[in-house]
């Protein structure tokens, strides 16, 4: 699991895998009782041992985005539902600046869901 979640951020290409490694880091820090794992070969982020969110990336454009779980529950203007039934996503513009307030609110309304 370890080599698989390192493989993942140090086999991106820059600008994507700073802003992986930064997305990372501001989820980790973001409540000391989220942990990382591998799942759906992905990184994914527990909140007490359930799945909260992933870090991917969109199949045609290739941007990061952070998938939140229980996005469909939480209304939030930079979320975005696409086809999905209950997740949302937020997209995240590699050549903008990692947007921390709006990542901050978005991971605070996920975790009142918990």
């Amino acid at each position: 699991m370890l080599e698989d979640l390192n493989n993942f951020y140090l086999n991106k290409a820059e600008p994507e895998r700073s802003v992986f490694m930064a997305l990372r880091h501001i989820i980790i820090n973001f409540d000391q009782e989220i942990t990382e794992a591998w799942k759906y070969r992905m990184p994914c982020f527990c909140y007490r041992g359930k799945p909260f969110c992933y870090l991917w990336k969109d199949k045609v454009s290739e941007a990061p985005y952070l998938l939140v779980v229980k996005g469909g529950q939480i209304d939030h203007p930079s979320l975005v539902q696409g086809n999905r039934a209950k997740m949302k996503i937020l997209p995240i513009d590699v050549a903008q600046d990692i947007p921390i307030n709006e990542i901050k609110e978005v991971l605070t309304l996920a975790k009142a869901l918990y």
